[in-house]
This record gives structure tokens, sequence and C-alpha cells, in this order.
């Protein structure tokens, strides 16, 4: 599967799970590459309050993670009037109606094309009937800083049911002793 394909792939499955938690207003623009995009194409849709934004967005988040595609990023989740998920290839936005009218990325992005699911899935099967089998994808893990591993090994270390090195010690001392006494 090429880049391009599994990019509107990933993309169809976003708007299957937002349109699964009745999201309204569903647009997908396809950024011009002469442009100063930063991806490739937008999917952008609200609800009619917080809970349902949330609820939106959790669902694009774990339908896409169970296909191995982990978000870069995700911002505004608290206050739940707009939150942005970075899949860097694409990017979803998920409003509430009044903040989605206040920013108008519509408007904004205006010179994007604009894709309807099932030019998604055309172009995606399309290239994809043309391509090698897709192998397995692999789980990316989340990059840790140097501060969080060393974190992770010092709780590690301290709650390991094994032998620690200080116990270890005690032990050869104490077969070193016994084995004094038996000569």
């Amino acid at each position: 599967m090429n880049a391009a394909s599994g990019t509107r792939a990933q993309l169809a499955l976003a708007v299957h799970a937002a349109e699964d938690k009745k999201a309204e207003n569903l647009v997908i623009l396809q950024m011009d590459k002469s442009s100063s995009a930063f991806t490739d194409f937008f999917l952008i849709t609200s609800g009619s309050n917080p809970k349902q934004v949330q609820a939106i967005a959790d669902e694009v988040e774990l339908r896409l993670k169970r296909a191995g595609n982990y978000p870069n990023s995700i911002e505004g989740y608290k206050q739940a009037e707009w939150i942005l998920i970075d899949y860097v290839h694409f990017v979803v936005h998920v409003f509430t109606e009044s903040a989605r009218k206040f920013y108008d990325l519509e408007r904004l992005w205006k010179a994007a094309k604009r894709l309807t699911v099932a030019d998604l899935g055309k172009r995606a099967s399309t290239s994809e009937a043309n391509a090698p089998a897709p192998k397995s994808a692999a789980r990316r893990k989340p990059a840790r800083s140097s501060a969080s591993r060393t974190t992770g090994k010092a709780i590690r270390a301290a709650t390991s049911r094994g032998r620690t090195p200080a116990k270890k010690a005690t032990k050869k001392s104490t077969s070193k002793t016994q084995a004094r006494k038996k000569k």
C-alpha cells in the first residue's frame, strides 16, 4: 500500500468513526500542494455539545489506534470547544457549532479541494489494486524523554519482586560463611 492510499484509507476510517458518533457537517479538504499547508488533508466536523465533541474525538482516535496509526498530538481535549488531532498527513478538527462558526476553517482554506467519502474510497481502492500486498503495521511506541526512561527504570527496580543487588550480596556472604564453617 503506498503512502497516499494509506492516508486516504486512514482518513476514511476517521470519517466513519465520526459518523458513528453522529458528527455533523463533515467536510474533507484536500490541501493544495502549492499552498503553505502543513498537511495533506483536513477532516472538519462538529458536535452539538462538548461531551459529543469529546466522544467523536475519542472514537476517531480509538479506531485509528486499532489500525496501528497513533496521533502525533492532540490539542484542546479538556475544553472540548475545538479538538485537533494531528496524524501528520491529515488533521482532524472536531468543533462545537459556535467554535466552528467563529474560526471558519472552510473559509480560511477555501482554495482547498472539497472531497466526499466516496472520493476517498475510489482513489484508495484503485491504487490499492495495483499496490503490492501490505506489510503488517508496526506499532509505533510514543517518544519518551531520558528523564522519563530513568524514572521508569527506578520505579521498576523499586517494585520488582526479584532479588535486589543488596539481597544477592547477603546471600553470597552467608553461603561463604557456611562453607567456611563446614571446613
